[in-house]
């Protein structure tokens, strides 16, 4: 099937099939969207999204799910994600509180909760718990929801999750707490939500002090899009080790391989995997795990603080970054004075392991 470059005339057809529960006209305006998104300019995918908006904000989760994600893949097509990002999170947020009202009830009744992800057990489950609904004082039309909630919850967090790897989506992402809790809640059952969780703990534009203990250097360095701490290790090798006479720190600085799978490259599991360079230790001598994230150093005098020991043992791992669409940066800002540095290097504890 062609698709005309009209994209207004496609969201028309959509708003018309929710309007009169057109199912199949729907889901044929779905894929005239998809097909004329490509084609058509910024300004009109932005119109689009904004009277899509309207839509996304009122559609029952099951049916809405696949819409909320076409919107979101339409915002890089656009000028400015915050035409729809508001209503995503919004929606997302909502879902993810009634898929943890879902499991609270449905847990107190009929004990181990359905695969989300399982569509098979879609019908059951409506026949268990909306069916039943009136015995427990409940409405079945209520019930309905909190089990569209369930099984499509995730598509509506796809959307935030795709969009929030962006640094300009993450400096205006509305209603953090709320959309924090709600995903945190849901993060051990929907799959989504666990990815989406690391991304709303993402610095950007976060300082760090890093000081290399046996050379007694530090740096002021900034990062931004780091989604774990096997990626801050990688890139502060990258950026760090280097010429001792110009200021940097000893040791085999990672390859170009290693640094394109932490940064921007397309594979992000290179062959050989991912070498350690040295050990990370925080302010208060405990080791700084690869598996954590940079949001969980702890800060001394206001800044997180970063100590560079050497590797106790040998280290590898296989990925260079957990969001293959989310671009880091590590940048040093500038050596500290030698009498800052030593100030510094006198508050943090020695390492707390050997």
């Amino acid at each position: 099937m062609l698709f005309k470059a009209d994209l207004g005339k496609w969201v028309d057809n959509l708003v018309g099939a929710v309007d009169s529960r057109d199912d199949e006209r729907f889901f044929a305006a779905l894929r005239g969207i998809v097909g004329a998104t490509p084609k058509a300019r910024p300004d009109e995918v932005d119109a689009a999204l904004a009277r899509l908006t309207s839509v996304l904000a009122e559609i029952p989760f099951g049916m809405g799910g696949e819409l909320a994600q076409i919107a979101g893949s339409m915002a890089d097509y656009g000028t400015d994600a915050a035409v729809v990002v508001p209503t995503l999170v919004g929606r997302a947020a909502n879902a993810m509180e009634q898929a943890a009202r879902f499991a609270e009830l449905y847990g107190a009744v009929f004990g181990d909760l359905p695969n989300a992800d399982d569509a098979e057990q879609i019908g059951p489950t409506i026949e268990r718990f909306v069916e039943t609904a009136p015995n427990r004082g409940m409405a079945q039309s209520d019930a309905y929801i909190l089990v569209q909630a369930w099984f499509s919850g995730g598509q509506w967090v796809q959307p935030v999750l795709y969009l929030s790897q962006r640094k300009d989506v993450r400096a205006v992402l509305p209603e953090r707490p709320r959309l924090t809790a709600a995903i945190d809640a849901m993060r051990e059952h929907i799959g989504t939500a666990h990815w989406l969780y690391g991304l709303l703990l993402v610095l950007d534009d976060e300082p760090l002090v890093v000081l290399h203990r046996a050379t007694g250097r530090g740096y002021r360095v900034t990062i931004s899009g780091v989604g774990d701490n096997f990626q801050l290790h990688t890139l502060l090798a990258a950026a760090l080790i280097g010429d001792e006479s110009q200021g940097l720190v000893p040791g085999q600085r990672p390859s170009a391989a290693e640094i394109a799978a932490a940064s921007d490259g397309e594979d992000l599991t290179p062959a050989g995997g991912i070498r350690g360079n040295f050990n990370l230790v925080d302010a208060h001598g405990e080791w700084i795990w690869n598996e954590g994230r940079p949001a969980d150093i702890p800060k001394l005098e206001g800044k997180r603080v970063v100590v560079i020991d050497p590797p106790p043992y040998p280290r590898s791992w296989n990925a260079g970054r957990p969001y293959p669409l989310m671009r880091p940066t590590v940048t040093v800002d500038g050596m500290l004075p030698a009498d800052e540095a030593a100030h510094w290097l006198g508050l943090v504890k020695p390492s707390q392991r050997g």
